[in-house]
């Protein structure tokens, strides 16, 4: 089944279908956890997604499941330098080259990272590398001219923190990130957190507290426990855990937009003004209200206008299509992905009696050939 679903990814990459490509790799992992060659294939999915941590994560799998695999090191050079990552990448390069039986990618790679290295130490401002010491003092030593600079100007602190990463494969600290939005009722924060069961997550509510608690197997425990912008409403609060992230939603105590997610003495809401009003003086103003906007209604009116809309063409075809699957239940999409893979682009079934128990060759147009590339 995971040798499958392998072949499968391998035909959404070759379509430039990058997103499926990642799906199918991952629920070929959840089969065969141990299988490098998964890790390794998925990090060049994630590299043509742009998605270089996640790369250097898998390529770092990869490696420590099997260290002779070079591709893997590949993976992770060509991550690491598109992080800016250029040390690294090397030297992940340089052990992928001694592995490889074709070593003119690695080579020609590891040239570039020779050039960008260079580029990097020209960059730093003469005066930087001067000293008022005597360079023959015991003090300061000549390497220490030329590499102290290289951290301080070349390099901002966040840089130095990616190349930990990179070195010792911490990609659970790399994945596991947050952002919010909000709608004027709640704020929803997203945790990005991939395969964790829902048995190791703790999320408490407070007043204006959020406590978020992940119990990683062999690692240190993920924590989120900040003072909150706003007040919140416990009771009503929420959350759920996906299999790529961990969404919670916070029901706001008032309806009032947050500034940050989280407190801050700067930011802090301003205390509502209690104006005395006598029976002979009236506001000039009295019924000036900040204006809401309804976020389902407008919503819905998109969604309207969308379905609406006239096209032609491809464009008709393709909204057609969308609706098909978007009203279709679960074995009707499954008929419609399986069919659309893996007659790479050329069948497009609805039935999944027809299609779920056989493969389904392709169909090319009329004085076309289909061709299968090599992966």
């Amino acid at each position: 089944m995971a040798s499958d679903l392998e072949e499968k990814a391998k035909e959404a990459f070759v379509e430039d279908h990058f997103e499926l490509a990642v799906e199918l790799l991952s629920q070929a992992i959840t089969l065969d956890p141990l299988k490098p060659e998964f890790y390794a294939d998925r990090a060049q999915a994630h590299i043509k997604l742009n998605n270089f941590t996640d790369a250097v994560a898998d390529a770092n799998k990869a490696i420590e499941l099997n260290p002779s695999l070079s591709k893997a090191y590949l993976r992770k050079g060509n991550a690491c330098m598109k992080l800016e990552e250029y040390q690294t990448a090397k030297t992940a390069l340089e052990t992928g080259a001694s592995l490889a039986a074709d070593k003119s990618r690695f080579v020609k790679l590891i040239e570039e990272c020779d050039e960008l290295i260079a580029e990097e130490s020209d960059t730093i401002p003469t005066q930087e590398k001067s000293t008022t010491q005597d360079p023959t003092s015991k003090d300061v030593q000549p390497e220490d001219l030329s590499e102290e600079p290289i951290v301080v100007v070349a390099k901002p602190k966040y840089r130095l923190v990616q190349i930990f990463y990179c070195l010792f494969g911490l990609w659970r600290v790399l994945t596991l990130r947050h952002e919010f939005y909000q709608k004027p009722e709640e704020v929803v924060v997203t945790i990005f957190a991939k395969g964790v069961s829902k048995e190791s997550i703790t999320v408490d509510f407070g007043e204006q507290i959020l406590s978020v608690n992940i119990d990683v197997p062999g690692e240190d425990a993920y924590v989120f426990q900040n003072r909150l912008f706003g007040k919140i409403v416990p009771s009503r609060c929420r959350y759920e855990v996906l299999t790529t992230k961990i969404e919670i939603r916070l029901a706001k105590a008032e309806s009032i937009p947050w500034k940050t997610l989280e407190f801050n003495k700067e930011t802090t809401i301003a205390p509502k003004a209690i104006a005395s009003v006598t029976a002979t003086q009236r506001p000039t103003y009295p019924s000036s209200k900040p204006k809401r906007t309804d976020w389902d209604k407008l919503e819905a009116q998109v969604k309207k206008e969308e379905k609406d809309e006239n096209l032609d063409g491809d464009a008709a075809l393709n909204k057609f299509f969308r609706e098909i699957y978007q009203d279709a239940d679960e074995d009707t999409r499954r008929a419609m992905k399986k069919s659309f893979v893996e007659s790479n682009g050329t069948v497009l079934s609805t039935n999944w009696k027809e299609v779920g128990t056989k493969k389904v060759e392709g169909s090319p147009p009329d004085g076309m050939e289909l061709k299968k590339w090599e992966y």
